[in-house]
């Protein structure tokens, strides 16, 4: 016979998809995002900025397709609907929108990590450990083509 969960680790695993849902969420904004800004900056002093961003839609893709295999993994529903976009027809305003984006997913996936990892869910922890080197990397990007410093994500 099956052993059963306690009702406590259901309700943990639960909140677990609900926040994993809210990082696919943030994950299609930043498709989105990525997609639109890459096409909207205009400007010899951007040309390849624009080609990095849509590498970052790329990336971004990817790491919506891990988290809905996570999701699919623990049995919950994935949501279908993206955190809003913000636009501008300001380059550098775009490109502080993603900046701020990626500052709020890494402290989110830093959150995931350490809720995965009291849940057991190690190979899942791994998983968005890798999300999160990829997002580290986007931060840097973003923040070096505003000629800044990274934000410090310490905690």
């Amino acid at each position: 016979m099956p052993k059963k969960r306690p009702a406590a680790t259901d309700a943990a695993r639960h909140d677990l998809i609900a926040r994993l849902n809210e990082d696919l969420s943030r994950e299609y904004q930043a498709i989105i995002a990525y997609i639109v800004y890459s096409q909207a900056i205009k400007g010899a002093a951007y040309m390849n900025i624009a080609r990095e961003l849509e590498v970052h839609a790329r990336e971004e893709l990817a790491h919506a397709l891990i988290i809905a295999k996570q999701i699919d993994y623990l049995g919950g529903e994935m949501t279908v609907t993206p955190q809003p976009v913000r636009t501008s027809g300001d380059p550098k305003a775009m490109l502080r929108f993603d900046l701020e984006n990626e500052r709020v997913t890494i402290k989110h996936y830093r959150e995931r990590v350490r809720q995965c990892e009291a849940l057991g869910e190690y190979a899942m922890a791994e998983h968005i450990r890798g999300i999160l080197v990829n997002e580290q990397e986007h931060l840097t990007d973003l923040a070096t083509a505003l000629g800044q410093d990274p934000p410090n994500l310490s905690e």
